[in-house]
């Protein structure tokens, strides 16, 4: 949560992370001097290691889902932390920021640049091409065509222009969307997950337990619980969990009813 007219300074840790921004806007996140405007609905990555501060232009607060590996950083013993300025680098508020206008253009890699990568060199994934991805997987569905994971159900994952694979190698993000109506077959896998309730409402079934959703909601599900989605109107989340570490160490397990 940043303040009306608020500056976080800058530091960096080993640790990633990501935002996924829930309300407001006018305020810039600086990643290694990239200044980068966050909105809600948009997802923005500072992997470890990258110096990240921000700052909140607007008379209005900013509230953001934070997402860090900090519990495998911790476990390995591999935690770095590093204060850097007291105020962010740059106070320039483009409305496209540098890494986007290297590495936001579909299928096309910038080839001064090419080459593997630790982590996505795109650190902002708008709303708008979120949102569009969503209603074209629902539309193509109506129309007979493949596309979406089951009934209802449209999602996409958060991937690197670079690699194609996870945008963050420690965690996996993606937004899922149910149709009025639709749920989602039970399933349950050994990496844990936590979902938010971007808009809409439904239910969540986990175990045997079940719980109302609504716009706002926080969903923690721990590894090998039963987990199934039912949407009331349309229902959108985001996701994010540690899925790519077990898939990397070739531990990942997971079955669907």
């Amino acid at each position: 949560y940043l303040a009306p007219r608020e500056d976080a300074p800058e530091h960096r840790h080993t640790q990633s992370a990501f935002r996924f921004v829930l309300e407001g806007e006018g305020v810039w996140t600086v990643v290694d001097g990239d200044p980068v405007a966050m909105r809600r609905g948009d997802l923005l990555l500072t992997p470890g290691w990258a110096f990240h501060g921000h700052q909140n232009v607007s008379d209005t607060p900013m509230a953001w889902l934070d997402g860090l590996d900090i519990p495998l950083v911790a476990e390995t013993d591999q935690g770095f932390f590093e204060f850097g300025p007291d105020q962010v680098r740059t106070t320039a508020t483009p409305d496209r920021s540098a890494s986007e206008r290297l590495w936001g253009q579909p299928g096309l890699t910038p080839v001064a640049l090419a080459g593997p990568r630790p982590a996505s060199p795109l650190v902002a994934y708008r709303w708008a091409h979120t949102d569009a991805a969503l209603a074209a997987q629902l539309e193509l569905e109506a129309e007979g065509l493949p596309g979406v994971l089951e009934p209802g159900h449209a999602a996409v994952r958060y991937t690197s222009p670079a690699t194609g694979g996870d945008a963050l190698t420690t965690m996996r993000t993606e937004f899922h969307r149910l149709a009025a109506g639709a749920a989602t077959r039970r399933s349950r896998t050994s990496a844990s997950s936590v979902w938010q309730v971007f808009d809409g409402a439904g239910s969540v079934r986990l175990n045997d337990s079940e719980h109302p959703l609504e716009r706002g909601d926080i969903i923690a599900v721990p590894a090998w619980t039963e987990f199934s989605l039912t949407a009331a109107g349309q229902l959108d989340l985001f996701t994010f969990s540690d899925a790519p570490v077990f898939e990397k160490l070739h531990l990942l397990r997971t079955e669907i009813s």
